[in-house]
């Protein structure tokens, strides 16, 4: 199969629009959740907070400023297909899909007017880079000839909730089930609730983070294709919901709009389990080039 060429600028400007897009737009899924936990709310606080959630998206949408003043930290999963490659530009010729991606990024949060949150260094001086890069890039080599971009603008609130844990190679799925609610309770009003939560486990330290922030991307309206742990997915939702936290911490039905588990193979000896937090404002978009 011949190679396919992808233009530089062509990856830089889809980028940009998936900044500005994700941060003015909540997905169909998010909005049809939130909708139905409006609906079977009973808390009359709760409903009137899932009120201005859905109202607020809204006006965001119609007017098309950011849907929360966090516009994040741009997190991005790209799918490379051997088959196609980056042509750069001639006066940027060892130029890379990395640098499309933070150039896009650049320019859209610039041009979309959107908060700037990356420091270039984290300890010490912790100065802005004043354009929200480098973005956090996870790079994949598939086959094929298409190059797939999806980006999580990932607010500094619900990530600060993040966790992860080593379990005993023996612990059970019940036990590892109490740790993921138990994380999900503990992240309170402080990470915006209803949740998304993206659940990583096996592979190892870092994979399992990945798999958690992975886990985001899928829409809130699938199933898990392994069956296993499509039933543990709507158990963690309907135990979490339990937990009386509630929209935005007021109390009620929904804590969170869904739970989203990626797996991976891992040592005989392990069992390491991540959890990523997202909160209400969910937002994340996709393209195919």
């Amino acid at each position: 199969m011949s190679i396919r060429t992808v233009q530089y600028f062509r990856v830089v400007q889809a980028v940009r629009q998936l900044c500005i897009d994700s941060c003015y737009e909540l997905g169909e899924d998010v909005l049809d959740a939130l909708k139905q936990a409006l609906e079977n709310e009973t808390n009359p606080t709760a409903k009137s907070v899932l009120e201005k959630l859905l109202q607020n998206a809204q006006i965001a949408s119609n007017e098309r400023i950011p849907i929360c003043q966090d516009t994040g930290l741009a997190v991005f999963f790209a799918e490379q297909g051997a088959d196609v490659r980056i042509c750069p530009p001639e006066d940027k010729p060892e130029a890379a899909l990395e640098d499309a991606i933070n150039e896009g990024v650049r320019l859209g949060y610039t041009e979309g007017l959107l908060r700037k949150s990356v420091v270039s260094e984290p300890l010490f001086s912790r100065e802005n880079t004043g354009d929200n890069t480098p973005a956090i890039i996870h790079h994949k080599i598939t086959s094929g000839d298409k190059l797939e971009i999806s980006v999580i603008t990932k607010g500094g609130g619900c990530e600060n909730k993040s966790r992860f844990k080593m379990f005993n190679p023996t612990a059970s799925a019940e036990e590892v089930g109490q740790w993921i609610c138990r994380t999900a309770q503990e992240a309170g009003a402080n990470a915006c609730p209803p949740f998304v939560i993206g659940v990583g486990i096996g592979g190892d330290f870092e994979l399992s983070a990945i798999l958690s922030k992975k886990a985001l991307l899928r829409s809130l309206k699938d199933k898990n294709p392994n069956e296993k742990y499509a039933k543990l997915e709507d158990e963690l939702l309907e135990k979490i919901n339990q937990t009386n936290v509630g929209p935005q911490g007021f109390g009620g039905l929904t804590t969170a709009l869904g739970v989203k588990i990626e797996y991976a193979p891992c040592h005989i000896a392990s069992l390491p389990v991540s959890v990523n937090i997202e909160c209400h404002a969910h937002r994340h978009k996709s393209v195919s080039l």
